[in-house]
């Protein structure tokens, strides 16, 4: 049995019978810790709850800045897409929380941890993998996959019988369930888990519809410095400004908008809609200027390596071997990437206008047909027949 438990704590209904259910349970202390990502809510009440549940030790902590900085950022720098269209919102903040806690459960001297995770998701396997790799020998408690309660009414007969306050917006069944933070919000279950039923509107919190969104079009200049962008519009900025700041062109434009059936890591597909404003407008920007600063080898390897490397991510093995060994490479390819992108920013697109760089690798004395530079054109001919061989040899009746 664990003596002292520390609990990812959002404050929300599935969380609070959670706590409570440990505490009675366990009959230990129960530490809350609650995250702030950029997710937008409102966290103030969230120590008032945990302090009515009879919760002692409260941790409410921004990680925002450590976040974009340590987690996003590097997995940007890969231009990492899971299946050709998810960027990683939820997968990439699951380690940090992970880390965290684990962090706290030190201070604290907890033997355990816990989390709010279902036993049909990924995100079990993303925070347990994280927790075992920052502390080998923690005691991980899944309250989802122990305890009876199987139904969101089960939790609120559960919640009114301890007296745990449930919204009123909370009774009966939620029409969708939601992640967020400052990289995306993502929602599935209930009206979205049919495939062929488009999205209700109002599922959508951080884009306006393409309809709504604003009428002209409007340029933006992005500023990277080794793989990352460091500025807009000549303002500089911290990371997690920086992303923040794109979200609020992304949301007045309509980006970032994505209807995905994906393949879980524990072997189901899932049905989600994805709001990836900032992200979609930094993953495009930074396509463009590795595409003048990198050389061809290097920008080919990238892109072979970038489905595994995004898998990983997905997979929740952000603290493995593999992971340190494909960043490490992913970042020796970032020194050059450096230099400004112009983007035009309408109707839900994101249109590169311009890229200009310091270290580009752009000849236009090459590429020109005025004039001759370094390329003798007659030399493509020895090179056309070598490659023809094989063809011929091949194609011979």
């Amino acid at each position: 049995m664990a003596k002292k438990i520390v609990l990812a704590y959002s404050g929300g209904l599935d969380t609070s019978v959670i706590l409570k259910w440990l505490q009675v349970k366990y009959q230990c202390p129960v530490v809350t810790f609650t995250a702030d990502l950029g997710q937008g809510e409102e966290l103030s009440p969230v120590k008032g709850k945990a302090q009515s549940l009879g919760v002692e030790e409260i941790f409410i902590e921004d990680l925002r800045e450590e976040f974009v900085r340590d987690y996003v950022y590097p997995m940007f720098r890969a231009n990492a897409i899971y299946e050709g269209t998810y960027f990683l919102g939820t997968a990439i903040a699951r380690p940090l929380i992970a880390k965290r806690q684990i962090e706290i459960a030190n201070i604290v001297g907890a033997d355990a941890v816990a989390h709010g995770a279902t036993g049909k998701g990924n995100d079990q396997v993303r925070f347990e993998l994280g927790y075992y790799a920052n502390k080998h020998d923690i005691k991980v408690i899944s309250p989802w996959r122990e305890w009876e309660l199987n139904s969101r009414n089960d939790l609120i007969n559960f919640a009114e019988k301890y007296q745990i306050p449930i919204a009123k917006d909370k009774r009966g069944e939620a029409p969708f369930s939601t992640d967020a933070n400052l990289l995306h919000t993502s929602s599935e279950g209930k009206v979205l888990e049919n495939p062929w039923i488009e999205a209700p509107e109002y599922v959508y919190s951080r884009t306006k519809s393409i309809e709504n969104s604003k009428e002209e079009p409007e340029e933006i200049l992005v500023s990277f410095k080794n793989g990352d962008a460091i500025a807009i519009n000549n303002n500089n900025l911290k990371p997690h400004e920086v992303l923040s700041e794109l979200n609020s062109y992304g949301y007045e434009h309509g980006i970032g908008r994505e209807d995905i059936v994906e393949n879980r890591f524990v072997g189901m597909k899932s049905r989600g809609i994805y709001e990836t404003p900032g992200g979609t407008i930094l993953a495009k920007a930074h396509r463009a200027i590795e595409s003048i600063t990198l050389d061809r080898g290097e920008a080919h390897l990238k892109d072979e390596l970038m489905p595994k490397y995004s898998e990983v991510i997905y997979n929740g093995l952000w603290f493995s071997s593999e992971r340190a060994a494909l960043q490490n490479l992913i970042d020796s390819t970032q020194s050059n990437v450096n230099g400004d992108v112009k983007l035009k920013l309408y109707k839900g697109n994101v249109i590169v206008t311009g890229r200009r760089s310091p270290n580009s690798k752009y000849d236009l004395s090459m590429v020109s047909f005025d004039e001759k530079g370094d390329y003798d054109q007659r030399d493509a001919e020895g090179f056309i027949k070598i490659n023809s061989l094989r063809l011929k040899n091949f194609n011979k009746k």
